[in-house]
């Protein structure tokens, strides 16, 4: 079987979100499945530390598609192009775009519908262009895998997509996430938030892991408290816009607030291990594998009661309102006075991180990979 992937989230240096989850499962798939042939297809130079192994034919399509214009070219032309001319038999797509001129079989990963729900938190063109095409990139794919229960019922309710056509497969975790000694703990503390507790936030800061009211309620926490508890925020800026500028800048313990931008995975995982808890109020969310890595770190979580987050959770966090600052503010308290209550979270995690791994993943998308293909 021949088969193409899009591997245009593959960046050596920013390795996130679609690059993680392209990675972690092609890896596994090309490397375990050696009697099949796989085309990447790159919309810029590549490292290849991505070519997993030597049934891997990288392919560099231009224009890099990094923006609504550049996509449609990107997918329309040059992948439609590359898949006629290497006789492709099946396209998956990790990031959920297709090519909708191509007669190829397709498979889309759809992580979330964040876009339907809250449009006005991505810029106008990319707005105008996720909304317009997902819905045909849905009715276009031979099957669809999403990451949870709650994006599969989200896609069939917003598309009006058959659920059997859907396909779910839980997000896993890197092997490099495990629990650091006691040292090692203070030792981040010390680098970080100069030897004080802190909460832990971990992602691209966007609108919707819902920043404003996450700074808020830290601020009427800490006014509460008077505690010396920082919060840490782990992420790139991408999003930063003047509505989330404004709000810090009008917080009254802003310098209690620390900012790393994007860390390596050993730091990262020495991060999660040496925190008070993650909170993670994200008001819309497909997966949210900061729980998971949170669980596998033995650090407790305090988590958005929204869409996907309970079911990834479990019993493994605590729920509070992302539209509430004062319920965020009551969980963050609640969560830093009872230590028993963070040793509970914590064990009860330790069990749940083993139900999500990569391999699960892999093994679920390739299983939809061989669907397709078989009914050609």
């Amino acid at each position: 079987m021949k088969i193409a992937v899009n591997t245009r989230f593959l960046l050596p240096t920013k390795l996130e979100g679609f690059g993680w989850f392209t990675h972690e499962v092609i890896k596994r798939i090309v490397t375990q499945h050696p009697e099949n042939e796989f085309f990447f297809f790159f919309d810029r130079k590549y490292d290849e530390k991505f070519i997993y192994a030597n049934n891997v034919t990288p392919i560099v399509i231009n224009p890099p598609a990094r923006h609504p214009f550049l996509y449609y070219l990107w997918f329309e032309f040059g992948v439609k192009k590359a898949l006629k001319q290497n006789e492709i038999d099946l396209f998956l797509s990790p990031d959920g775009y297709l090519s909708l001129g191509s007669e190829v079989k397709q498979i889309p990963v759809i992580h979330d519908l964040s876009f339907v729900h809250f449009p006005d938190d991505i810029p106008f063109f990319n707005r105008k262009y996720v909304n317009y095409f997902f819905p045909k990139f849905a009715k276009k794919a031979a099957k669809i895998v999403t990451v949870s229960e709650y994006s599969k019922q989200d896609i069939v309710k917003s598309f009006g997509i058959n659920e059997e056509k859907i396909t779910v497969a839980h997000n896993g975790i890197g092997d490099f996430f495990n629990p650091i000694n006691e040292e090692l703990k203070a030792a981040t503390r010390s680098k970080f938030t100069n030897g004080k507790p802190y909460f832990l936030f971990v992602s691209a800061l966007h609108p919707r892991k819902n920043i404003i009211n996450l700074f808020k309620s830290f601020d009427v926490f800490k006014n509460q408290t008077k505690s010396d508890v920082k919060l840490l925020m782990v992420g790139e800026k991408y999003w930063w816009n003047q509505e989330i500028k404004d709000c810090f800048d009008s917080l009254n313990f802003k310098k209690e607030v620390v900012f790393t931008g994007h860390v390596q995975s050993t730091e990262l995982n020495n991060i999660y291990c040496s925190g008070l808890a993650l909170t993670y109020v994200s008001y819309f969310e497909g997966f949210g594998i900061p729980l998971v890595e949170a669980m596998r770190c033995e650090l407790p979580i305090l988590a958005s009661n929204a869409t996907s987050l309970p079911e990834v959770g479990g019993e493994a966090a605590i729920y509070v309102n992302p539209f509430s600052i004062e319920d965020i503010k009551n969980g963050m308290v609640r969560i830093y006075k009872d230590e028993s209550l963070r040793k509970e979270l914590i064990e009860k995690g330790k069990e749940r991180a083993k139900l999500f791994n990569w391999q699960n993943t892999a093994d679920k998308v390739w299983e939809t990979i061989i669907e397709v293909f078989e009914n050609k």
